[in-house]
């Protein structure tokens, strides 16, 4: 026969069980949601960067957002490991952005991108200057020691033409409503509304970049006989 005791332990074991720890979810959980905090492109679409995973920022001159995003992007660019590449690609949402996106390309094709991205940005949004045409920009680099007349030139050259139409196919491609937004790999689609913020942006991409090296490390799988 059971005492008061004996009943009373019998019954906080009987109900132990109720209060047991739900399980820690595992450690390796992705963080990520595939369709809210990234997007497929489909269908994938062809890289620049040969074997390296691209990542290609979807921007504009004329976006504020861009040139806000812009020391973000310097650091996403420092953050990518040897085995990925960043890229930037210009977005023409309308008549008044073509200029922008021409003079990236034609400073491009004329190799003083690094030296003028970022002075473009402090030109347009921090200093205000009225730069509309590909005349006016054309000024701008010739500022920084472009030929105005060889940059003009170019502006009109058939490489920058086919880099034009190709960004156009792109953008729609690439389903990209929006600047700036960021595709990894041809694949993934992010921007800093699906991520959370700029610095969880790049929190992001470098999963996704870490995601496809991972994928190109891995053996193919042998065909069945």
């Amino acid at each position: 026969m059971l005492n008061r005791f004996g009943i009373l332990l019998a019954g906080l074991m009987a109900a132990a069980p109720a209060f047991a720890a739900e399980p820690a979810p595992a450690a390796d959980a992705p963080k990520w949601e595939e369709g809210k905090s990234y997007f497929l492109v489909d269908p994938p679409q062809q890289t620049a960067t040969g074997d390296k995973v691209e990542v290609l920022e979807v921007f504009s001159y004329a976006c504020p957002h861009c040139a806000h995003f812009q020391p973000y992007a310097d650091q996403l660019k420092a953050s990518l490991p040897a085995g990925a590449a960043f890229t930037y690609m210009p977005a023409v949402f309308n008549a008044t952005w073509e200029p922008y996106a021409r003079a990236y390309y034609t400073a491009e094709s004329l190799g003083v991108v690094a030296d003028t991205h970022q002075a473009l940005f402090d030109a347009l949004h921090r200093d205000h200057m009225p730069m509309r045409t590909i005349d006016d920009l054309s000024s701008f680099y010739a500022q920084h020691g472009v030929d105005k007349a060889k940059f003009l030139a170019a502006s009109n050259s058939f490489e920058v033409e086919s880099k034009l139409q190709r960004s156009s196919q792109l953008v729609k491609a690439y389903n990209v409503d929006g600047t700036p937004t960021i595709i990894v790999n041809g694949k993934y689609r992010v921007t800093g509304a699906s991520a959370g913020g700029y610095p969880q942006l790049i929190e992001l991409v470098d999963w996704l970049v870490q995601k496809e090296i991972d994928t190109k490390s891995k053996p193919a799988a042998k065909k069945k006989k």
